[in-house]
Parts: C-alpha cells; sequence; structure tokens
C-alpha cells in the first residue's frame, strides 16, 4: 500500500533530577555534598532512508519517544543518559510541524541525519553547588523536560521526469514499455491508483527516473475523481511529459484536453506550468488522423515539442527518450 501523508507525535527524554546527598564515612565527619546529577534525556533524530519508498509504517505507529535520563546517585553518581531515537523516513520526505505549518527539513539526500527533538538536560546535584561560603548545600535541580512535537510527514518521489494526463491517456503503458516497471494496465479509467517509479536506460551510460501520476480530470483541483492528492509527486520532477491520447476512441478535443490538465496543475501549484514539458500524442498505432494534425499544428504555434509514440509498437519510443535525455541536458548542463 502506497502511504505519501503520516502525522505522528515525537518526544524526546526528560532529563534526570540531580541528587541530594552527603557523604557519610565512620572517619569523615564533614564529607560535604555528594549528590550527582541527573543524567540527559535522549533525543530523537529522523533519518533518510533510500530503501524506504512508502510512509506506510506510520500508519499505526503514531508516538516515539526517546529514553530519559537517570536520576543522579549519592557518592557523585551521575545519572545514566537517555537513548537517542533515530526514525528512517524514505527519500523526498519533508518534514512540518503540524502546529504552524513551518518546514523542519526536506529530506533529499540519502543517510541525512537530522536532530528534530532535543533531550532535556539532567539537573545538576547538589554537589554541583558547593562553594567556600555554602559547604553544604541542600538543593538540587529537577531535570529538564524533552521536547515534544507533532509532525506532519509528506512524501515527495523524487523523478526526473513526471507524466500527467488524463485516465487511460497511456501513461501507464508507457513506463512499462520503456522500463521495468510493472504497473496495472487495463481499458478502463483510473487504473492506476497509486504513483510508480521506473528507471530507464539510454545508450549505455545515460539513465532518468520517471514518476507515473495517476490520471487527472477536470475539476481535479476541487477533489474530482482521484483529486490532486498526487500532483506533489511532479513537483521536484525537472521534466513533465505531458501525454494526449489522439485515438478514435475517446470522444474529446486533444487541443481541450492539453489545457484542461495545465489548468489543474496551475490550480495545484503555480510553479508546474513553468516547468519545461514534452507533449507525448499516444496510441500512434490507431490514431485519428485529424485529431493529430489538430495538435501537431496546435504545438507548433505554441512553440511546443511534440513526438508522437506507440506503446504498443515502439514506435517513436526511441525519439522520446532521446527527447527528455536532451531536455534534461538542457536544464542541468554536464548531467543525463
Amino acid at each position: 500500500m502506497f502511504i505519501d501523508e503520516a502525522k505522528i507525535t515525537v518526544r524526546a527524554g526528560n532529563g534526570g533530577h540531580g541528587c541530594i546527598a552527603f557523604r557519610r564515612e565512620k572517619f569523615v565527619p564533614r564529607g560535604g555534598p555528594s549528590g550527582g546529577d541527573g543524567g540527559d534525556g535522549g533525543s530523537i533524530y529522523i533519518i533518510a532512508s533510500d530503501q524506504d519508498n512508502t510512509l506506510l509504517k506510520f500508519r499505526y505507529n503514531h508516538i516515539f519517544r526517546a529514553g530519559r535520563g537517570q536520576h543522579g546517585q549519592g557518592s557523585n553518581k551521575h545519572g545514566k543518559n537517555g537513548e537517542d531515537l533515530e526514525i528512517t523516513v524514505p527519500l523526498g520526505t519533508v518534514v512540518y510541524d503540524f502546529e504552524t505549518s513551518e518546514t523542519l527539513h526536506d529530506f533529499t539526500q540519502p543517510r541525512e541525519r537530522v536532530l528534530i527533538a532535543a533531550g532535556g538536560r539532567g539537573g545538576h546535584g547538589n554537589a554541583h553547588f558547593a562553594s567556600s561560603v555554602n559547604r553544604a548545600p541542600s538543593r538540587a535541580q529537577d531535570g529538564m523536560a524533552g521536547e515534544q512535537k507533532e509532525l506532519r510527514l509528506e512524501l515527495k518521489l523524487l523523478a526526473d521526469v513526471g507524466l500527467v494526463g488524463f485516465p487511460n491517456a497511456g501513461k501507464s503503458t508507457l513506463i512499462s514499455s520503456i522500463s521495468a516497471a510493472r504497473p496495472k494496465i487495463a481499458d478502463y479509467p483510473f487504473t492506476t491508483l497509486e504513483p510508480n517509479l521506473g528507471v530507464v536506460a539510454y545508450d549505455h551510460d545515460k539513465s532518468f527516473v520517471v514518476a507515473d501520476i495517476p490520471g487527472l480530470i477536470e475539476g481535479a483541483h476541487l477533489g474530482h475523481g482521484l483529486g490532486i492528492q498526487f500532483l506533489r509527486h511532479i513537483e521536484r520532477t525537472r521534466l513533465l511529459l505531458h501525454l494526449v491520447d489522439v485515438s478514435p476512441t475517446e470522444d474529446r478535443d486533444p487541443v481541450a484536453d492539453y489545457k484542461t490538465i495545465e489548468k489543474e496543475l496551475a490550480q495545484h501549484n503555480p510553479e508546474l506550468p513553468k516547468k519545461p514539458r514534452i507533449v507525448v500524442a499516444t496510441k500512434l498505432d490507431v490514431a485519428d488522423p485529424a485529431k493529430l494534425r489538430k495538435l501537431q499544428q496546435w504545438c507548433r504555434q505554441q512553440r511546443i515539442d511534440l513526438i508522437k509514440i506507440s506503446s504498443v509498437t515502439g514506435e517513436g519510443l526511441e525519439e522520446l527518450k532521446h527527447g527528455i535525455i536532451r531536455k534534461l541536458s538542457s536544464e542541468t548542463p554536464g548531467e543525463s
């Protein structure tokens, strides 16, 4: 099951209390204070892992606690520090403060380790307060409370290319044709219910990651269809492939389809329409010539790259991969 949002509570450990004690030995009548300090509470860290790809483990486990510090003891014994707690999250996870919506950290690199809740400091025992004018202090400090926070975790997949388009535009068929990803493919709308990632190899030494997003419909930003709950996964992508079905089976205008989806993208995030994109005319093996001509003419007028493909016959797939590599290289010189 793909889970890309979670709410959790983290509680760092409290510090241990300082101890009030006095040294008592048979031949040491004025042994003085010997109360030890309390141990520090354990802190909570979040670590990015490239072994996880979903927030599913947080669905039933909502509360995470670090160890508390032990109290100080007599004979100047320092309390044991509480154990730290490490929580692993998938790469691409953004951690927000639930109350303020402040972004605490965006995990984009493997093995990033970030302190998210600090443990409380242990209190001083009475031995700490001894001085030349107060040789027998009878006070000690209580340990400080550890930080407690409510967090919202939001996973945004890390991919180079995002696929968008109406349901049944051919996104799942495309990603299964050019990568090892095997999403469910069927001839009814909303076959894809969760994002899929695929790694595409090209020309022996080049590769890129593609994210297949469940299909959008008009009014998605209002919650229609599957809504826009998965669009966060293309916010990080460098390139969008906008798939448009030009087969005669769908009684729709291909240009109107394109504009509808672009409008939904803008409603979700005004930055999405600014991303570079390639329009992909799909189902070329059964294309309606009139639809294809209309889409080609409109793309020429708008100066938008158009590539025609058939994921069934393989026509145009090499040209598409080459076009993607070229676009990605132009966006980040020296990379592919």
